[in-house]
Formats: C-alpha cells, sequence, structure tokens
C-alpha cells in the first residue's frame, strides 16, 4: 500500500529549504514522488495519508558508539527510535549487532555520508519535533518507531 507522509516542514535535506506544503509517497521500500500533499493526493488517490507534527526529512545515520541496552536487538531499535536507520561499521563490532541491523533492515556505511530524500532512492525518513525528539521514524518503506 502506498502512503504519503505529510508533515508541518518538509525538507529533501536537513539543510534545504522546506517544500511549501509538502510531502513524501513511500511505495514498498521506495520513494515514489515528493511534492506538495495537494498535488500527492491527486495524482496518487488511492494512497493513505500520515500527518505528523513537526519536520519530515531524510532519516538520519548514527555516528557513535550504539546506545546500551540489553540486547542487539534492543541497541538497534534505540537507534531506529532516535530518527536514523544507518550506522558506522566500526560501531556494530559484533556478529550479534551486525545479524540485528540486517533484520531490521539498518543500513551498516563503511563511513559517514550525506543523507537526502531522492525519488526512488530506498524510503528512509524521519520526523523531529521542534525540540529536536524523533516523533517517527521510517525505514525502508516502514513506520518504525512513532513516538506515542
Amino acid at each position: 500500500m502506498e502512503t504519503i507522509h505529510a508533515a508541518d516542514e518538509v525538507r529533501y535535506t536537513w539543510t534545504s529549504e522546506p517544500i511549501e506544503g509538502g510531502a513524501v509517497l513511500v511505495g514498498r521500500d521506495r520513494v515514489g514522488a515528493v511534492g506538495t500533499l495537494e498535488e500527492l493526493r491527486e495524482r496518487f488517490p488511492g494512497a493513505r495519508v500520515r500527518r505528523w507534527p513537526g519536520v519530515l526529512g531524510p532519516a538520519r545515520i548514527h555516528e557513535g558508539p550504539l546506545p546500551d541496552a540489553p540486547s542487539p536487538r534492543e541497541r538497534i531499535h534505540a537507534v531506529l527510535k532516535s530518527g536514523a536507520v544507518a550506522v558506522l561499521e566500526a560501531y556494530a563490532d559484533t556478529p550479534e549487532l551486525r545479524a540485528a541491523a540486517e533484520r531490521n533492515d539498518v543500513v551498516l556505511l563503511p563511513g559517514v555520508q550525506s543523507t537526502a530524500i531522492r525519488e526512488v532512492g530506498r524510503a528512509d525518513l524521519a520526523v523531529f519535533d521542534q525540540n529536536g525528539e524523533c516523533i517517527a521514524t521510517v525505514c525502508a518503506g516502514r513506520l518504525v518507531h512513532r513516538r506515542r
């Protein structure tokens, strides 16, 4: 099912200007389109719409040691709750952490790189409130975290 994610503010990158009335269409694990909510609703009338308070942009890369938690799975889930869907290989330093990352579609990267929302790119999105707290994380098209 296709989902249109809209927020108070939508950005291609965290440093780009906001897209006026912006929204992102996600189908399976890919970004299908980026535009205004009005335009995407017209083009994709069967898509469900999720509206988020805050700023929607590309999911982040966790650049340091993974949070402490009782299990590798919980350490990866803590990363997802922070709005990140990728970690640096150097910090996924055990087979158990790598396996937990793989099971959750978390990307292992050799180094830091820039992130952006790109049409036909992998659907990795994050929404943050005005205090910088993660409201929602979409990893490879799946909503994996939603703050209640």
